[in-house]
């Protein structure tokens, strides 16, 4: 079988790559006047509407001060091998990882909360056998709505931004937020939530709260 060559009959436009994503980003540059065309294309190619769920680890300057980086890089590797297997049991692809943060996407948002809830009472679990100063705590945020999802790499969107708020910033440790999209979403019949406001900026931002 003749080996398949990188530059094919295939637009570059239609590959959902960062380099097709570079290139639409470079054409709204020099051309201006098709700034609305190419917006469209963008949201053609990647545009995706899917579950999201951002994972971030409690405790990293305070781990990191009293035992230093390799303990706290252990901390991170050991939540990736106790969290991974339970994203991709629920049908979900990590993303990418950075730091001590997860990105996830799953086709449904129930799905996001079962996975999410598995990975707290596996690291609830671990915790029993660990010290004290070393227990693994993650704060989860939950969304639901279009992403631009880069070749499985990257993502980006007004529903990932709020998400990663939710995880990254709202969330204390071990408690799962949902967003409005995610919630409307959720027909878990065994799950309660409980609705919430914080206003940021000035603006109310209404989240979920899993109880």
């Amino acid at each position: 079988m003749a080996q398949q060559d990188t530059d094919d009959d295939t637009p570059l436009s239609l590959r959902n790559s960062h380099a097709t994503l570079d290139r639409l980003l470079d054409d709204m540059i020099e051309a201006p006047d098709r700034i609305g065309e190419l917006a469209r294309t963008i949201e053609q190619v990647f545009c995706e509407t899917r579950a999201i769920m951002v994972l971030d680890m409690s405790g990293f300057s305070r781990t990191t001060q009293r035992h230093g980086i390799a303990a706290f890089l252990l901390m991170v590797h050991q939540m990736k091998r106790l969290a991974l297997p339970e994203i991709e049991d629920k049908a979900g692809l990590l993303v990418k990882a950075e730091a001590d943060n997860l990105y996830c996407l799953f086709d449904r948002t129930d799905n996001a909360v079962r996975a999410a809830r598995a990975i707290v009472r596996q690291l609830n679990a671990a915790n029993l056998i660990l010290p004290e100063d070393r227990r693994l705590y993650a704060s989860i945020g939950i969304g639901y709505g279009p992403v631009l999802n880069i070749d499985d790499s990257d993502l980006f969107g007004d529903e990932m931004n709020l998400t990663c708020k939710l995880g990254e910033d709202i969330a204390q440790r071990s408690e799962i937020l949902l967003t409005e999209g995610a919630h409307t979403t959720l027909t878990l019949k065994n799950v309660e939530t409980r609705p919430e406001q914080l206003s940021i900026s000035g603006l109310a931002l209404i989240y979920h709260r899993l109880v």
